[in-house]
């Protein structure tokens, strides 16, 4: 799947320690379809050379607004009036200060002036100079003026310095530009989502738990989060990283049990939709044992069972209507093993939900992809196999048709 198949981006280059990153960017962004156009200020050829990003591209590089290459030797129109957007990696702060203020004196403030497309700034600075008073005036006119801010982050600085001011990692500058493209169906919704297994204790060694990986809601939330909603992801145990973590529109709250998530998630079930995607143990463990069970002899121990609180349908119980519709909207998932459409529609009905999509487990436990069979009251739909973040796309555009 290439999720900037087709577009055009103009990649700008400032000066900064930052852009030794830079080709790297271009890689992903090439990776994911898009074709890059790099555009380098006089600074940044310091720190990174058109031949590197002209390796990259394979396409020539620009570096100055008197450049007679193209036929009207007016680069600063001609560039942008072909581009889907223009994304500037690393943005340092005399640029976004320029930027700010619409002074155009080289050819990338000149093509940023002279754009019709949309522009995105990675911001990379040392802290002191991201929280100056100037600094955030300039930020905050680009905010202002419709310029999309990514980060930038927290962390170790070339300097030697800590702090905010840090650029993105490429490739979370790259979910970024992905994201900003996707079509924002969920624009001010709260999302709320449960992920992966849940582990219930027999001692404190051993446990009883599932093959689910998390990955098919992990990239629910993703797709939740590119279609412009508020997202709280609720994970059981696994090893994913949180998705879009940097735009700061995504809590993630990490739990073991299926009663740490039914806890967690009656707490936050003041929403706008609920993706109860999570394998939940439908049994605990009635008396975990408070030291590791010794082998005795050939013996099994005797472990008793208890029903686990039933998630879905404690959330489908605090269902309102609000603005004349159910809130929040309850999409169930079920994880078959044979007859999936007669087992999945009868939990949609057992548990009082509007939606429930259904797959067969064992073919997709840690795989990247799946099949979904989505059901509501007016039938059932197939969504084909395809990578989970594609499927969870098309499943969010689903819901927010219903909403």
């Amino acid at each position: 799947m290439q999720s900037l198949l087709n577009k055009k981006i103009i990649l700008g280059i400032s000066g900064g320690i930052a852009a030794y990153k830079t080709p790297e960017l271009a890689r992903l962004l090439m990776q994911e379809g898009a074709s890059v156009q790099v555009v380098m200020t006089e600074a940044a050829q310091q720190f990174v050379t058109p031949v590197t990003m002209q390796a990259l591209t394979g396409n020539p590089v620009f570096t100055s607004q008197w450049d007679n290459s193209i036929n009207n030797n007016m680069a600063h129109i001609e560039l942008s009036r072909s581009a889907d957007a223009i994304v500037i990696a690393p943005g340092s702060a005399d640029l976004m200060a320029k930027l700010s203020l619409g002074l155009a004196d080289d050819l990338l403030s000149t093509l940023c002036l002279a754009r019709d497309c949309p522009l995105l700034i990675a911001p990379a600075m040392n802290k002191q100079m991201w929280e100056h008073a100037a600094t955030q005036r300039s930020a905050e006119r680009l905010n202002k003026d419709g310029v999309t801010l990514l980060g930038p982050a927290s962390g170790f600085q070339a300097c030697g310095e800590v702090g905010m001011g840090r650029m993105l990692e490429p490739a979370e500058i790259s979910e970024q530009v992905i994201a900003f493209f996707q079509k924002k169906s969920l624009l001010g919704k709260k999302v709320l989502i449960t992920a992966g297994p849940t582990f219930e204790a027999i001692d404190p060694v051993r446990g009883i738990t599932n093959h689910s990986s998390g990955k098919m809601g992990f990239a629910i939330a993703r797709a939740a989060l590119e279609a412009g909603a508020q997202v709280h992801l609720i994970a059981g145990p696994c090893d994913l990283p949180t998705p879009l973590e940097a735009t700061g529109l995504i809590t993630r709250t990490n739990v073991v049990s299926a009663k740490e998530m039914h806890s967690a998630t009656l707490a936050s079930a003041d929403c706008d939709v609920f993706f109860a995607v999570a394998a939940v143990a439908d049994w605990g463990i009635a008396k975990p044992a408070k030291e590791k069970i010794k082998r005795n002899g050939k013996e099994a121990p005797n472990i008793e069972f208890v029903a686990n609180p039933d998630i879905l349908l404690d959330v489908a119980k605090t269902v309102k209507t609000k603005g004349g519709k159910p809130q929040p909207y309850c999409v169930g998932f079920a994880a078959e093993s044979t007859d999936l459409e007669k087992h999945a529609n009868e939990k949609r009905k057992r548990k009082g939900i509007p939606m429930i999509v259904g797959n067969i487990g064992p073919d997709t436990f840690g795989s990247d992809l799946n099949q979904l069979l989505v059901i509501d009251a007016g039938g059932s739909k197939k969504i084909a196999k395809a990578e989970k973040l594609q499927l969870a796309r098309q499943l969010i555009q689903l819901v927010a048709k219903k909403i």
